[in-house]
Protein backbone atom coordinates (compact mmCIF):
# COMPACT_ATOMS: atom_id res chain seq x y z
CA UNK A 1 0.00 0.00 0.00
CA UNK A 2 1.28 3.47 -1.01
CA UNK A 3 2.07 5.61 1.60
CA UNK A 4 0.33 8.78 2.37
CA UNK A 5 3.07 10.83 4.56
CA UNK A 6 4.21 13.84 3.19
CA UNK A 7 7.72 15.84 3.86
CA UNK A 8 6.78 18.65 5.93
CA UNK A 9 8.63 21.68 5.01
CA UNK A 10 10.88 23.78 7.03
CA UNK A 11 8.78 26.42 8.90
CA UNK A 12 10.77 29.00 8.56
CA UNK A 13 11.21 29.29 4.73
CA UNK A 14 7.85 28.00 4.25
CA UNK A 15 5.51 29.33 7.00
CA UNK A 16 2.63 28.73 5.26
CA UNK A 17 3.13 25.24 3.67
CA UNK A 18 3.95 23.95 6.71
CA UNK A 19 0.59 25.26 9.04
CA UNK A 20 -1.60 24.40 5.46
CA UNK A 21 0.47 20.62 5.77
CA UNK A 22 -0.59 20.49 9.94
CA UNK A 23 -3.79 21.40 9.39
CA UNK A 24 -4.22 18.29 6.58
CA UNK A 25 -2.66 16.18 9.49
CA UNK A 26 -4.77 17.10 11.64
CA UNK A 27 -7.93 16.61 9.67
CA UNK A 28 -6.78 13.06 8.63
CA UNK A 29 -6.27 12.08 12.72
CA UNK A 30 -10.13 13.36 13.22
CA UNK A 31 -12.01 13.02 9.80
CA UNK A 32 -10.67 10.15 7.76
CA UNK A 33 -13.04 6.45 8.62
CA UNK A 34 -10.14 3.66 9.83
CA UNK A 35 -9.89 1.93 6.71
CA UNK A 36 -10.92 -2.13 7.71
CA UNK A 37 -9.07 -4.69 8.19
CA UNK A 38 -8.62 -7.32 5.38
CA UNK A 39 -10.53 -9.74 7.79
CA UNK A 40 -13.23 -7.53 8.44
CA UNK A 41 -16.67 -8.74 7.70
CA UNK A 42 -19.09 -5.43 6.42
CA UNK A 43 -22.66 -6.14 7.49
CA UNK A 44 -24.07 -3.30 6.79
CA UNK A 45 -26.25 -2.57 3.42
CA UNK A 46 -23.82 -2.88 0.41
CA UNK A 47 -23.40 -0.26 -2.59
CA UNK A 48 -22.55 0.03 -5.56
CA UNK A 49 -20.69 2.51 -6.87
CA UNK A 50 -20.26 3.25 -10.94
CA UNK A 51 -17.29 4.78 -12.01
CA UNK A 52 -13.67 5.23 -10.85
CA UNK A 53 -12.72 8.90 -10.66
CA UNK A 54 -12.52 10.55 -7.66
CA UNK A 55 -16.00 10.58 -6.85
CA UNK A 56 -16.41 6.97 -7.26
CA UNK A 57 -13.35 6.64 -5.34
CA UNK A 58 -13.85 9.09 -2.53
CA UNK A 59 -17.21 7.71 -1.97
CA UNK A 60 -16.34 4.13 -1.96
CA UNK A 61 -13.72 5.16 0.91
CA UNK A 62 -16.52 6.86 2.69
CA UNK A 63 -18.94 3.77 2.35
CA UNK A 64 -15.90 1.29 3.83
CA UNK A 65 -15.16 3.63 6.18
CA UNK A 66 -17.88 3.43 7.95
CA UNK A 67 -18.48 -0.28 7.30
CA UNK A 68 -20.62 -0.48 4.32
CA UNK A 69 -19.17 -3.11 1.39
CA UNK A 70 -19.01 -1.56 -2.15
CA UNK A 71 -18.17 -2.19 -5.50
CA UNK A 72 -16.48 -0.27 -8.06
CA UNK A 73 -17.62 -0.50 -11.68
CA UNK A 74 -15.50 0.81 -13.85
CA UNK A 75 -15.90 0.84 -18.06
CA UNK A 76 -11.86 1.52 -18.49
CA UNK A 77 -9.06 -0.40 -17.61
CA UNK A 78 -6.91 0.22 -14.66
CA UNK A 79 -5.52 2.86 -16.31
CA UNK A 80 -8.82 5.11 -15.87
CA UNK A 81 -8.15 5.53 -12.11
CA UNK A 82 -8.45 9.09 -11.45
CA UNK A 83 -11.40 9.61 -13.98
CA UNK A 84 -10.63 12.76 -16.07
CA UNK A 85 -7.39 13.39 -14.71
CA UNK A 86 -6.27 10.28 -16.08
CA UNK A 87 -7.05 11.93 -19.75
CA UNK A 88 -5.46 15.40 -19.20
CA UNK A 89 -2.42 16.22 -20.63
CA UNK A 90 1.13 15.76 -18.21
CA UNK A 91 0.93 19.73 -18.15
CA UNK A 92 -2.28 20.12 -16.45
CA UNK A 93 -2.89 21.17 -12.74
CA UNK A 94 -5.37 22.51 -10.15
CA UNK A 95 -6.40 25.54 -11.23
CA UNK A 96 -8.24 26.39 -7.89
CA UNK A 97 -6.17 26.14 -4.53
CA UNK A 98 -6.30 22.75 -3.37
CA UNK A 99 -7.94 23.80 -0.11
CA UNK A 100 -10.72 23.61 -1.72
CA UNK A 101 -10.14 20.12 -3.48
CA UNK A 102 -9.93 17.93 -0.52
CA UNK A 103 -11.81 15.17 -1.84
CA UNK A 104 -11.33 13.12 0.79
CA UNK A 105 -9.70 13.97 5.09
CA UNK A 106 -6.71 12.04 4.37
CA UNK A 107 -5.43 13.91 1.09
CA UNK A 108 -2.16 15.78 1.86
CA UNK A 109 -1.35 18.35 -0.84
CA UNK A 110 2.35 19.20 -0.65
CA UNK A 111 1.36 22.77 -2.01
CA UNK A 112 -1.56 24.76 -2.93
CA UNK A 113 -1.63 23.96 -7.40
CA UNK A 114 -0.62 20.51 -7.47
CA UNK A 115 -0.35 19.08 -10.89
CA UNK A 116 -2.13 15.57 -12.73
CA UNK A 117 0.79 13.38 -11.25
CA UNK A 118 0.42 14.72 -8.07
CA UNK A 119 -3.99 14.42 -8.01
CA UNK A 120 -3.37 10.60 -9.30
CA UNK A 121 -1.50 9.58 -7.06
CA UNK A 122 -3.58 10.46 -4.18
CA UNK A 123 -6.59 9.16 -5.38
CA UNK A 124 -4.37 5.72 -5.81
CA UNK A 125 -3.34 5.55 -2.40
CA UNK A 126 -6.79 6.49 -1.50
CA UNK A 127 -8.11 3.36 -3.40
CA UNK A 128 -5.20 1.65 -2.00
CA UNK A 129 -5.72 2.31 1.28
CA UNK A 130 -9.39 1.56 1.75
CA UNK A 131 -9.06 -2.10 -0.35
CA UNK A 132 -10.88 -0.60 -2.78
CA UNK A 133 -8.14 -2.72 -5.49
CA UNK A 134 -9.78 -6.26 -4.30
CA UNK A 135 -13.32 -4.17 -5.00
CA UNK A 136 -13.15 -2.23 -8.31
CA UNK A 137 -14.31 -4.17 -11.52
CA UNK A 138 -12.64 -2.94 -14.52
CA UNK A 139 -13.41 -3.44 -18.27
CA UNK A 140 -17.48 -3.35 -16.80
CA UNK A 141 -19.54 -1.01 -18.70
CA UNK A 142 -23.02 -0.39 -16.79
CA UNK A 143 -25.70 -0.57 -18.96
CA UNK A 144 -28.39 -0.61 -17.08
CA UNK A 145 -29.44 -0.71 -13.04
CA UNK A 146 -33.07 -2.47 -12.05
CA UNK A 147 -34.14 -3.94 -8.89
CA UNK A 148 -34.66 -7.66 -8.21
CA UNK A 149 -38.63 -8.57 -6.90
CA UNK A 150 -36.76 -7.74 -2.78
CA UNK A 151 -36.24 -4.49 -4.38
CA UNK A 152 -32.48 -4.88 -4.16
CA UNK A 153 -30.37 -2.95 -7.30
CA UNK A 154 -28.39 -5.16 -9.91
CA UNK A 155 -26.07 -3.77 -11.75
CA UNK A 156 -26.11 -5.14 -15.57
CA UNK A 157 -27.21 -8.64 -14.20
CA UNK A 158 -27.35 -10.74 -11.39
CA UNK A 159 -24.09 -12.29 -11.20
CA UNK A 160 -22.38 -8.77 -10.28
CA UNK A 161 -23.80 -9.13 -6.75
CA UNK A 162 -27.26 -7.28 -5.23
CA UNK A 163 -27.02 -3.67 -3.80
CA UNK A 164 -28.83 -1.93 -1.20
CA UNK A 165 -27.57 1.30 -2.71
CA UNK A 166 -26.20 3.05 -5.86
CA UNK A 167 -23.75 5.64 -6.33
CA UNK A 168 -23.50 6.78 -10.24
CA UNK A 169 -19.93 8.52 -10.38
CA UNK A 170 -19.86 9.03 -14.32
CA UNK A 171 -18.72 12.52 -14.10
CA UNK A 172 -19.19 15.39 -16.09
CA UNK A 173 -16.52 14.61 -18.48
CA UNK A 174 -16.49 11.84 -21.10
CA UNK A 175 -14.46 11.12 -24.33
CA UNK A 176 -13.22 13.70 -25.66
CA UNK A 177 -15.46 15.92 -28.29
CA UNK A 178 -14.49 15.89 -31.62
CA UNK A 179 -16.83 17.92 -33.99
CA UNK A 180 -16.19 18.23 -37.38
CA UNK A 181 -15.72 21.46 -38.68
CA UNK A 182 -16.41 22.46 -42.47
CA UNK A 183 -13.54 23.37 -44.58
CA UNK A 184 -10.83 21.37 -41.67
CA UNK A 185 -10.03 19.05 -44.23
CA UNK A 186 -8.05 21.94 -46.45
CA UNK A 187 -5.67 22.38 -43.22
CA UNK A 188 -2.65 20.54 -44.03
CA UNK A 189 -1.13 21.06 -40.71
CA UNK A 190 -1.77 18.51 -37.02
CA UNK A 191 -5.34 19.12 -35.66
CA UNK A 192 -5.32 17.59 -32.09
CA UNK A 193 -7.88 17.99 -28.74
CA UNK A 194 -6.76 20.09 -26.34
CA UNK A 195 -6.58 16.94 -23.64
CA UNK A 196 -4.24 14.95 -26.24
CA UNK A 197 -1.12 17.54 -26.52
CA UNK A 198 1.63 15.22 -24.34
CA UNK A 199 4.48 14.82 -26.37
CA UNK A 200 3.47 17.43 -29.02
CA UNK A 201 6.40 19.64 -30.13
CA UNK A 202 5.31 22.69 -30.04
CA UNK A 203 8.35 24.75 -29.06
CA UNK A 204 8.55 27.93 -31.52
CA UNK A 205 5.38 27.17 -32.98
CA UNK A 206 2.31 29.00 -33.57
CA UNK A 207 -0.69 27.39 -32.21
CA UNK A 208 -4.72 28.08 -32.99
CA UNK A 209 -6.98 26.89 -30.18
CA UNK A 210 -10.51 26.70 -30.92
CA UNK A 211 -12.66 27.10 -27.84
CA UNK A 212 -12.54 29.82 -24.99
CA UNK A 213 -13.41 27.63 -21.72
CA UNK A 214 -11.07 25.37 -19.32
CA UNK A 215 -10.28 22.89 -22.18
CA UNK A 216 -8.55 26.29 -23.69
CA UNK A 217 -6.83 27.19 -20.65
CA UNK A 218 -5.00 23.15 -20.63
CA UNK A 219 -4.29 23.83 -24.22
CA UNK A 220 -2.51 27.30 -23.19
CA UNK A 221 -1.20 25.89 -19.93
CA UNK A 222 0.83 23.34 -22.27
CA UNK A 223 1.82 25.76 -25.14
CA UNK A 224 3.29 27.51 -22.31
CA UNK A 225 5.43 25.28 -20.79
CA UNK A 226 6.60 23.80 -23.98
CA UNK A 227 7.61 26.72 -25.41
CA UNK A 228 5.15 27.83 -28.40
CA UNK A 229 5.49 31.31 -29.70
CA UNK A 230 2.32 32.54 -30.56
CA UNK A 231 -1.41 31.04 -29.21
CA UNK A 232 -4.46 32.55 -30.36
CA UNK A 233 -7.68 31.61 -28.98
CA UNK A 234 -10.78 31.77 -31.01
CA UNK A 235 -13.72 31.96 -28.91
CA UNK A 236 -17.46 32.49 -30.33
CA UNK A 237 -18.14 34.17 -26.75
CA UNK A 238 -16.71 36.02 -23.98
CA UNK A 239 -16.43 34.28 -20.66
CA UNK A 240 -15.44 35.29 -16.65
CA UNK A 241 -11.89 34.72 -15.86
CA UNK A 242 -11.23 34.94 -12.18
CA UNK A 243 -8.15 34.71 -10.25
CA UNK A 244 -6.46 32.01 -9.12
CA UNK A 245 -6.78 33.36 -5.37
CA UNK A 246 -8.49 31.01 -2.52
CA UNK A 247 -9.63 34.24 -0.97
CA UNK A 248 -10.72 35.66 -3.82
CA UNK A 249 -12.90 32.48 -5.03
CA UNK A 250 -14.28 31.38 -1.21
CA UNK A 251 -16.01 35.06 -1.57
CA UNK A 252 -17.22 34.64 -5.01
CA UNK A 253 -18.64 31.32 -3.73
CA UNK A 254 -20.71 32.92 -0.74
CA UNK A 255 -23.15 33.99 -2.37
CA UNK A 256 -25.87 31.68 -0.66
CA UNK A 257 -28.95 32.56 -3.63
CA UNK A 258 -26.72 30.56 -6.14
CA UNK A 259 -28.03 33.32 -8.80
CA UNK A 260 -27.07 36.79 -9.95
CA UNK A 261 -28.82 39.15 -7.50
CA UNK A 262 -28.60 42.80 -7.05
CA UNK A 263 -25.65 42.85 -5.59
CA UNK A 264 -23.65 40.60 -7.98
CA UNK A 265 -22.35 43.98 -10.13
CA UNK A 266 -20.22 44.60 -7.36
CA UNK A 267 -17.67 41.61 -7.41
CA UNK A 268 -18.07 42.21 -11.60
CA UNK A 269 -16.56 45.87 -10.95
CA UNK A 270 -14.02 44.93 -8.87
CA UNK A 271 -12.66 42.00 -10.99
CA UNK A 272 -12.83 44.54 -13.82
CA UNK A 273 -10.52 46.89 -11.86
CA UNK A 274 -8.42 45.31 -10.02
CA UNK A 275 -8.28 41.97 -12.66
CA UNK A 276 -8.88 42.68 -15.63
CA UNK A 277 -7.61 46.07 -15.69
CA UNK A 278 -6.50 47.50 -18.96
CA UNK A 279 -8.22 44.09 -20.70
CA UNK A 280 -11.59 44.93 -19.28
CA UNK A 281 -13.24 44.77 -22.57
CA UNK A 282 -12.46 40.73 -22.20
CA UNK A 283 -15.06 40.84 -19.77
CA UNK A 284 -18.77 39.77 -20.68
CA UNK A 285 -21.41 42.12 -20.98
CA UNK A 286 -24.34 39.87 -21.85
CA UNK A 287 -23.73 37.30 -18.66
CA UNK A 288 -23.18 37.62 -15.32
CA UNK A 289 -20.40 36.03 -13.04
CA UNK A 290 -23.27 34.05 -11.50
CA UNK A 291 -25.02 32.78 -14.73
CA UNK A 292 -21.83 30.18 -15.55
CA UNK A 293 -18.72 28.62 -14.45
CA UNK A 294 -16.04 31.32 -14.70
CA UNK A 295 -12.22 30.59 -16.13
CA UNK A 296 -9.96 30.01 -13.00
CA UNK A 297 -6.60 31.36 -14.26
CA UNK A 298 -3.99 34.21 -13.35
CA UNK A 299 -1.82 33.49 -15.94
CA UNK A 300 -3.66 34.02 -19.01
CA UNK A 301 -3.82 37.38 -18.27
CA UNK A 302 -0.06 37.90 -18.24
CA UNK A 303 0.26 36.02 -21.55
CA UNK A 304 -2.10 37.92 -23.34
CA UNK A 305 -0.57 41.60 -21.99
CA UNK A 306 2.88 39.76 -22.78
CA UNK A 307 1.58 39.35 -26.45
CA UNK A 308 2.42 35.54 -26.53
CA UNK A 309 -1.40 34.53 -26.01
CA UNK A 310 -4.19 36.58 -28.11
CA UNK A 311 -7.95 36.23 -27.29
CA UNK A 312 -10.40 36.93 -30.77
CA UNK A 313 -13.75 36.84 -30.24
CA UNK A 314 -15.11 35.63 -33.51
CA UNK A 315 -17.06 32.91 -35.93
CA UNK A 316 -15.48 31.06 -37.24
CA UNK A 317 -15.89 30.89 -41.59
CA UNK A 318 -13.38 28.65 -42.91
CA UNK A 319 -10.19 26.61 -42.91
CA UNK A 320 -7.34 27.08 -45.30
CA UNK A 321 -4.14 25.00 -45.59
CA UNK A 322 -2.30 27.15 -43.08
CA UNK A 323 -4.87 28.40 -40.70
CA UNK A 324 -8.66 29.84 -40.59
CA UNK A 325 -10.85 32.45 -41.56
CA UNK A 326 -12.64 33.95 -38.70
CA UNK A 327 -15.17 36.66 -38.67
CA UNK A 328 -13.75 38.86 -35.66
CA UNK A 329 -16.78 40.67 -34.18
CA UNK A 330 -16.59 43.65 -31.84
CA UNK A 331 -17.24 43.70 -28.22
CA UNK A 332 -21.15 43.15 -27.78
CA UNK A 333 -21.80 41.97 -31.20
CA UNK A 334 -23.41 38.47 -30.91
CA UNK A 335 -22.30 35.34 -32.26
CA UNK A 336 -22.74 35.24 -36.25
CA UNK A 337 -23.00 38.74 -36.41
CA UNK A 338 -21.33 41.60 -38.22
CA UNK A 339 -17.57 41.74 -38.11
CA UNK A 340 -14.29 41.54 -40.23
CA UNK A 341 -12.76 38.74 -41.71
CA UNK A 342 -9.41 38.01 -40.73
CA UNK A 343 -7.15 35.03 -41.51
CA UNK A 344 -5.18 33.41 -38.81
CA UNK A 345 -2.23 31.20 -39.65
CA UNK A 346 -1.26 28.63 -37.30
CA UNK A 347 1.71 25.50 -37.22
CA UNK A 348 -1.24 23.02 -35.53
CA UNK A 349 -5.00 23.56 -34.36
CA UNK A 350 -6.35 22.50 -31.24
CA UNK A 351 -9.79 21.69 -30.74
CA UNK A 352 -10.59 23.04 -26.61
CA UNK A 353 -14.06 21.61 -27.37
CA UNK A 354 -14.92 19.79 -24.32
CA UNK A 355 -15.73 16.70 -23.55
CA UNK A 356 -18.96 14.75 -24.17
CA UNK A 357 -21.15 14.23 -20.96
CA UNK A 358 -21.40 10.50 -19.66
CA UNK A 359 -25.05 9.51 -19.77
CA UNK A 360 -27.05 8.52 -16.88
CA UNK A 361 -29.41 6.14 -18.81
CA UNK A 362 -28.38 3.35 -17.17
CA UNK A 363 -30.68 4.61 -14.36
CA UNK A 364 -34.00 3.38 -14.09
CA UNK A 365 -36.57 5.13 -16.31
CA UNK A 366 -38.91 6.53 -13.54
CA UNK A 367 -35.43 8.71 -12.85
CA UNK A 368 -35.86 11.01 -15.91
CA UNK A 369 -40.16 11.72 -15.57
CA UNK A 370 -40.27 15.28 -16.66
CA UNK A 371 -40.27 17.67 -14.74
CA UNK A 372 -38.20 16.12 -12.18
CA UNK A 373 -35.33 14.61 -14.61
CA UNK A 374 -31.90 15.87 -13.68
CA UNK A 375 -30.44 18.30 -12.60
CA UNK A 376 -34.25 18.89 -10.91
CA UNK A 377 -33.34 16.06 -8.62
CA UNK A 378 -33.34 15.85 -5.03
CA UNK A 379 -30.46 17.48 -3.55
CA UNK A 380 -29.93 17.83 -7.38
CA UNK A 381 -28.62 14.50 -7.08
CA UNK A 382 -31.12 11.75 -5.81
CA UNK A 383 -34.09 10.78 -8.28
CA UNK A 384 -37.48 12.03 -6.74
CA UNK A 385 -38.33 8.19 -7.48
CA UNK A 386 -35.46 6.64 -6.20
CA UNK A 387 -33.51 7.75 -2.45
CA UNK A 388 -31.49 5.16 -2.41
CA UNK A 389 -29.91 6.00 -5.92
CA UNK A 390 -27.31 9.56 -5.65
CA UNK A 391 -25.28 10.70 -8.73
CA UNK A 392 -22.78 12.73 -6.98
CA UNK A 393 -20.87 15.52 -9.29
CA UNK A 394 -23.08 13.86 -12.41
CA UNK A 395 -25.94 16.29 -12.84
CA UNK A 396 -24.28 19.80 -12.63
CA UNK A 397 -24.17 22.19 -15.05
CA UNK A 398 -22.80 25.61 -14.13
CA UNK A 399 -21.33 26.27 -10.28
CA UNK A 400 -18.79 28.48 -8.45
CA UNK A 401 -16.95 26.16 -6.32
CA UNK A 402 -15.41 22.42 -6.88
CA UNK A 403 -16.32 19.01 -7.74
CA UNK A 404 -13.75 17.58 -5.88
CA UNK A 405 -14.49 18.78 -2.16
CA UNK A 406 -15.74 17.62 1.04
CA UNK A 407 -19.23 17.46 -0.26
CA UNK A 408 -18.92 14.44 -1.96
CA UNK A 409 -18.46 12.87 1.70
CA UNK A 410 -21.80 14.58 3.01
CA UNK A 411 -23.70 13.22 0.05
CA UNK A 412 -22.21 9.60 0.40
CA UNK A 413 -23.15 9.78 3.89
CA UNK A 414 -26.80 11.20 3.46
CA UNK A 415 -27.13 8.08 1.41
CA UNK A 416 -25.96 6.17 3.88
CA UNK A 417 -28.22 7.95 6.08
CA UNK A 418 -31.26 6.89 3.80
CA UNK A 419 -30.44 3.23 4.02
CA UNK A 420 -29.89 2.68 7.48
CA UNK A 421 -32.61 4.87 8.58
CA UNK A 422 -36.45 4.29 7.40
CA UNK A 423 -37.77 7.40 9.18
CA UNK A 424 -34.90 10.20 7.58
CA UNK A 425 -35.60 8.26 4.28
CA UNK A 426 -37.50 10.91 2.51
CA UNK A 427 -40.87 10.07 0.26
CA UNK A 428 -41.03 10.71 -2.83
CA UNK A 429 -43.39 13.25 -2.51
CA UNK A 430 -41.11 15.30 -0.27
CA UNK A 431 -38.46 15.05 -2.40
CA UNK A 432 -40.37 16.54 -5.43
CA UNK A 433 -41.69 19.48 -2.85
CA UNK A 434 -37.88 20.06 -2.43
CA UNK A 435 -37.54 20.60 -5.52
CA UNK A 436 -40.55 22.63 -6.17
CA UNK A 437 -39.39 25.05 -3.38
CA UNK A 438 -35.90 25.62 -4.59
CA UNK A 439 -37.38 26.63 -8.16
CA UNK A 440 -39.56 29.03 -6.77
CA UNK A 441 -36.65 30.69 -4.48
CA UNK A 442 -34.96 31.08 -7.91
CA UNK A 443 -37.54 31.53 -10.34
CA UNK A 444 -35.77 35.22 -10.87
CA UNK A 445 -32.40 33.26 -11.33
CA UNK A 446 -31.79 34.17 -15.59
CA UNK A 447 -30.70 30.47 -15.45
CA UNK A 448 -32.33 27.35 -14.25
CA UNK A 449 -33.05 26.89 -10.38
CA UNK A 450 -30.45 23.68 -10.38
CA UNK A 451 -28.78 25.09 -14.26
CA UNK A 452 -25.78 27.20 -11.32
CA UNK A 453 -25.36 26.94 -7.97
CA UNK A 454 -22.42 27.87 -5.01
CA UNK A 455 -20.73 26.00 -2.52
CA UNK A 456 -22.88 28.46 -0.30
CA UNK A 457 -26.16 27.32 -0.97
CA UNK A 458 -24.73 23.81 -1.81
CA UNK A 459 -24.36 23.78 1.87
CA UNK A 460 -27.58 25.47 2.64
CA UNK A 461 -29.23 22.43 0.67
CA UNK A 462 -27.18 19.98 3.41
CA UNK A 463 -28.46 21.94 6.21
CA UNK A 464 -32.08 22.17 5.49
CA UNK A 465 -32.16 18.49 4.70
CA UNK A 466 -31.05 17.62 7.94
CA UNK A 467 -32.90 19.81 10.08
CA UNK A 468 -36.00 19.37 8.39
CA UNK A 469 -36.98 16.14 9.63
CA UNK A 470 -36.36 15.82 13.36
CA UNK A 471 -35.57 12.29 12.76
CA UNK A 472 -31.96 13.54 10.72
CA UNK A 473 -30.95 15.49 13.84
CA UNK A 474 -29.11 12.30 15.52
CA UNK A 475 -27.26 12.06 12.37
CA UNK A 476 -26.09 15.63 11.81
CA UNK A 477 -22.38 14.79 13.46
CA UNK A 478 -21.95 11.50 11.19
CA UNK A 479 -23.69 13.39 7.92
CA UNK A 480 -21.23 16.63 8.05
CA UNK A 481 -18.31 15.15 9.50
CA UNK A 482 -18.48 11.35 9.45
CA UNK A 483 -18.24 11.37 13.26
CA UNK A 484 -20.14 8.99 15.94
CA UNK A 485 -22.49 6.55 12.93
CA UNK A 486 -22.60 3.85 16.33
CA UNK A 487 -24.95 5.77 17.92
CA UNK A 488 -27.73 6.87 16.17
CA UNK A 489 -27.67 3.70 14.41
CA UNK A 490 -28.43 2.50 17.84
CA UNK A 491 -31.25 5.03 18.05
CA UNK A 492 -32.67 3.77 14.79
CA UNK A 493 -32.69 0.20 16.03
CA UNK A 494 -34.65 1.39 19.34
CA UNK A 495 -36.98 3.22 17.12
CA UNK A 496 -37.33 -0.06 14.77
CA UNK A 497 -38.16 -1.88 18.35
CA UNK A 498 -40.59 0.59 19.10
CA UNK A 499 -42.61 0.16 16.13
CA UNK A 500 -42.85 -3.27 15.55
CA UNK A 501 -43.95 -2.76 19.32
CA UNK A 502 -46.68 -1.08 17.34
CA UNK A 503 -47.34 -3.35 14.34
CA UNK A 504 -46.31 -0.26 12.28
CA UNK A 505 -42.18 -2.36 11.36
CA UNK A 506 -43.16 -2.67 7.89
CA UNK A 507 -44.27 0.87 6.85
CA UNK A 508 -41.27 2.17 5.53
CA UNK A 509 -41.48 -0.79 2.76
CA UNK A 510 -44.15 1.27 1.37
CA UNK A 511 -44.53 1.17 -2.32
CA UNK A 512 -42.36 3.77 -3.69
CA UNK A 513 -39.86 3.13 -1.43
CA UNK A 514 -35.99 1.84 -2.28
CA UNK A 515 -35.79 -0.53 0.87
CA UNK A 516 -35.16 -4.23 0.21
CA UNK A 517 -36.34 -7.06 2.22
CA UNK A 518 -32.88 -7.17 3.07
CA UNK A 519 -33.23 -4.54 5.58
Amino acid sequence: MASTEVRLDNPFFHPFLFVYQIIQWIADKLFSPTPPGPSTHLGRPKVAIIGAGITGVTSAAHCIGHGFDVVIFEAGDEKSLGGIWSKVNNTSGLQIHSLMYRFHPSVKWEGGYPDRQQIISQVKQLWERYGLDTRTKFNTKVDKVYKDNKGRWIINNPANGRFEGVIAAVGTCGDPKMPKMEGSDKYKNPVYHSSRLTGVDAKGKTMIVIGGGASAVEALEYATKEGASKVYILSRSDKWIIPRNPIIDGLLSLNIWGQETTLSFIPEKLLKKFFYRDLEDLAPTDKGIFMDTPMVNSDVMDLLRSGRAEWVRCDIENFTESGIVVNKRDKGVPKGGPGRHTHIEGDMVVLATGFKRPSLSFLPDDSFAEPYGPPNWYLQTFPPQHPSVSAINCTYVNAIGTVGNWHIGIYTRVLLMFLVDPLARPSAYWMRRWIDMTRALKASAPTGAFDFFTYLELLWWFIFCVTVNPFRWKWAAFVFFGLGFALPHGVVEAEDQLRNGFGDGDRDRDEGRDVGKSF
